[in-house]
């Protein structure tokens, strides 16, 4: 079965002013041929969510607020890989370790060293993650299979659009809208570049494997 992207998940998308394009429907296609390797890979995104909150936290630990404002955060992330989790468990699917795609290490790669450069970069590449999560989430909310899949994901997306919103928050705080927006658009690019391209081998895909539609900005 082909899936097709629709009006209602491209409207939510487009409320996602992180993101410069939007994924592609083979992205989609491709995680509704192995929806198991999409969910043991999203357990390891929740919890790799969490331990990049707590990783800042210690990382700046006279920041005031930060604590406050992240240590929820990484909690509710735990929550959501507990919830994947009992899914696989309930599916009979262990979880395994997977390659992971390019996709992080490549905003990684792009967060400046020096501080306070080092802090929004941060903050913004945590916060493009999260708002990439949530659109794909909302695409599998919507298209996904099986109605365990769309009841998962559904469940997720207020959350996780919180999650991207936070870490605006934090930078804005911090930095500026001004310089928040400047940077947000170099990172944005980088993100972008990171999901061009396409997937050789199905069992590579991934919630962040690589599936964009170039040329097809959000409004």
């Amino acid at each position: 079965m082909t899936a097709s992207l629709t009006a209602a998940p491209r409207a939510d998308q487009a409320r996602i002013k992180w993101l410069v394009a939007p994924s592609s429907a083979s992205w989609l296609e491709q995680a509704n041929a192995r929806p198991d390797l999409v969910l043991i890979d999203h357990a390891h995104c929740e919890r790799k969510a969490a331990g990049v909150a707590l990783q800042l936290m210690f990382r700046y630990p006279s920041d005031e607020g930060l604590g406050a404002a992240l240590s929820p955060l990484a909690r509710e992330e735990l929550e959501h890989f507990e919830l994947v989790l009992q899914l696989l468990q309930r599916r009979g699917i262990a979880l395994k370790p997977l390659p992971a795609p390019g996709y992080g290490a490549q905003l990684t790669a792009a967060v400046r060293k020096g501080e306070p450069e080092r802090m929004l970069d941060s903050f913004l590449v945590a916060g493009l993650i999260e708002a990439r999560s949530h659109e794909r989430m909302a695409l599998l909310a919507a298209h996904s299979l099986e109605v365990a899949l769309r009841d998962l994901y559904s469940e997720l997306l207020t959350s996780e659009a919180r999650h991207f919103g936070l870490y605006w928050l934090l930078c804005e705080a911090r930095f500026g809208r001004e310089a928040t927006m400047a940077r947000l658009q170099e990172l944005a690019a980088v993100e972008t570049q990171a999901l061009t391209g396409f997937l050789t081998h199905l069992e590579d895909v991934r919630m962040h494997s690589v599936g964009v539609e170039l040329g097809s900005s959000p409004v």
